[in-house]
């Protein structure tokens, strides 16, 4: 039992060092990858299409003439929806409405229409605020596929009024799967190209004779898609780069212990490298949980993954008191943290840095991941520290608005000279200087 996860103690001397050496992950930079990317992207600057197609053909084993044969039609998305069973078309778009809900309110409290006020000599300062016009999404396909993925990044772009929205969704070997089709179709997802890689990457990034530009891409990709998303950043916008899935439980130890292990385990599930830890003051309750894992773990169908991140990556950790916890909590920056106590909103105040917070026992990650509203796009590896959840304001832009009135000019022109000349940038200072009377 002792080797399916570590077990640590805030108590112990060298408990800082154990854990920065638990935390430490650097993002994937693999030289050959980068380098594999470097030249896919070049390719793609330079060919277009057919070094789209010749890619996709190479990676994805798909056997297409063009890339204008990649493209899904808005028919062949509406049909993947009719098709649903009943029960799950019902529960996408249960989710979908959720979702939307959120981010309707979030653009409503984000101020969308910007704001402008005038003082006393009549200038108007203000602020415009305009959605992006065309936005990348990149949707896994592959090894696993995200119809979740397609909700909570399309979804509030569409909410910030993007005016067009293009899903790159890599199909290997020609395998389309119904309900990512059905997700974007609910979501309003304007084209759909069945590539991926950095090579979908390169042609959302430059733009090809059939793939448009866009202006940001957002989404999660293997290690060589976030190669390309980190070279093409600056010629267009992008979300982040994410690193594996993580989650921080801090229980009381009133939380049922099997509850706990099934969570630690939502994430571990998703990769080796993923990260599950627990904080607790209960010595009990943290062996209770670690039985609880090693029992329920056999039944997991995904148990060699969990069990390899767990025994890599997770931690039962032993705090002090919930006060040492979340002190924890905050250098840790977890991506989702779990707040599973009699009264989590005492603790949740003494959070500064996550994610996305859970509150409470009922509050399981899982619901935040598909069906709660709030968007499951969030910083990783303790970027939480500085970044926030993706969201409607993602696809959004500021301007700012400046209409000098002549009386305005006579005070603003003398500031702005004394400071030009200042700079030594004389036609700034004449500049406003022709303006005064």
């Amino acid at each position: 039992m002792a080797s399916l996860i570590a077990r640590l103690d805030s108590a112990e001397p060298d408990f800082s060092a154990k854990l920065s050496s638990l935390l430490a992950f650097e993002a994937s930079e693999d030289e050959a990858i980068d380098r594999a990317a470097a030249q896919i992207l070049a390719s793609v600057k330079m060919h277009g299409d057919a070094a789209v197609l010749e890619a996709t053909q190479r990676f994805d084993r798909l056997d297409a003439d063009s890339v204008a044969a990649l493209e899904l039609s808005q028919a062949e998305m509406q049909a993947a929806l009719d098709a649903l069973a009943p029960e799950r078309r019902a529960a996408l778009q249960a989710a979908a409405q959720r979702v939307r809900a959120y981010h309707e309110r979030q653009k409503a409290e984000c101020g969308s229409a910007g704001f402008s006020y005038t003082e006393a000599d009549g200038t108007v300062l203000g602020q415009k605020v305009t959605p992006l016009d065309r936005v990348g999404i990149y949707v896994p396909g592959g090894k696993a596929a995200y119809p979740s993925s397609v909700l909570m990044n399309a979804i509030p772009a569409k909410v910030a009024g993007v005016q067009e929205i293009i899903m790159v969704v890599p199909t290997p070997d020609g395998v389309k799967n119904p309900l990512v089709l059905a997700a974007a179709a609910i979501a309003g997802v304007d084209r759909v190209f069945t590539i991926g890689g950095a090579q979908a990457v390169g042609a959302l990034a430059y733009g090809t004779a059939t793939i448009p530009q866009v202006d940001k891409i957002v989404g999660p990709g293997n290690a060589y898609v976030a190669a390309a998303k980190r070279r093409v950043f600056g010629t267009v916008g992008i979300d982040m780069i994410a690193g594996p899935s993580e989650i921080l439980v801090l229980c009381d130890g009133t939380t049922d212990p099997d509850w706990v292990a099934m969570d630690l385990f939502s994430q571990a599930e998703h990769d080796e490298l993923a990260q599950s830890i627990l904080l607790c003051p209960d010595a009990a309750y943290i062996e209770a949980v670690q039985a609880s894992i090693a029992r329920l773990l056999p039944g997991m169908p995904r148990h060699e993954v969990i069990r390899t991140s767990l025994a890599n990556r997770g931690a039962l950790i032993k705090v002090r008191d919930m006060a040492e916890a979340c002190a924890i909590a905050n250098s840790i920056a977890a991506e989702h943290l779990e707040i599973s106590a009699e009264q989590p909103q005492q603790w949740a105040d003494q959070i500064r840095h996550a994610g996305a917070l859970f509150l409470g026992r009922y509050s399981s990650e899982a619901l935040g991941d598909y069906c709660a509203g709030p968007n499951h796009v969030l910083p990783t590896s303790r970027t939480a520290r500085f970044s926030s959840p993706l969201g409607v304001y993602d696809f959004q832009k500021r301007s700012s608005v400046i209409y000098v009135s002549e009386q305005g000019a006579q005070t603003l022109g003398k500031v702005a000279a004394e400071l030009a000349y200042g700079e030594g940038l004389q036609a700034h200072a004449r500049s406003a200087e022709l303006r005064l009377k």
